[in-house]
């Protein structure tokens, strides 16, 4: 299966690049304030962004890749993020299994979108080709 992780591949193309993710870890999507969302005034460009699991920082760029391990690691992988950022302290047993289900799932439906070496930006919800994979 492919999924999203932290790149520095082309970090810098544009010029409200960000990249404090560690690179090679896995990355989510985020949450989106309100100031991004509307497009208005300054945002903190969050809208721009993926969170990386482990660092929990974020960067503008991730890469499609294929993941040797099972979906329950990382459904594991994801919880654990999810726990220690403290989004699941006041949720069910079930809306922290929905939370999780749905952070993986959406990071698994755009990642399959793209070939495996594809980097890829986010903005508002929407994915776009920033470098294409490299011929095999």
């Amino acid at each position: 299966m492919k999924v999203l992780v932290a790149t520095e591949t082309t970090q810098g193309a544009r010029a409200d690049d960000y990249s404090w993710a560690t690179p090679g870890e896995l990355v989510m999507f985020g949450l989106i304030c309100a100031t991004d969302l509307r497009g208005v005034g300054r945002g903190c460009g969050c809208g721009r962004g993926f969170a990386g699991l482990h660092s929990e920082r974020a960067t503008t760029t991730a890469e499609v890749v294929e993941w040797g391990s099972s979906l329950d690691d990382l459904a594991l992988a994801f919880r654990d993020s999810l726990q220690r950022g403290g989004w699941l302290e006041s949720a069910t047993a079930e809306e922290a299994d929905d939370a999780v289900h749905s952070a993986v799932m959406e990071v698994l439906l755009v990642a399959d979108r793209y070939p495996a070496g594809t980097v890829i930006g986010t903005n508002l919800g929407n994915q776009y080709v920033r470098q294409e994979a490299a011929a095999r």
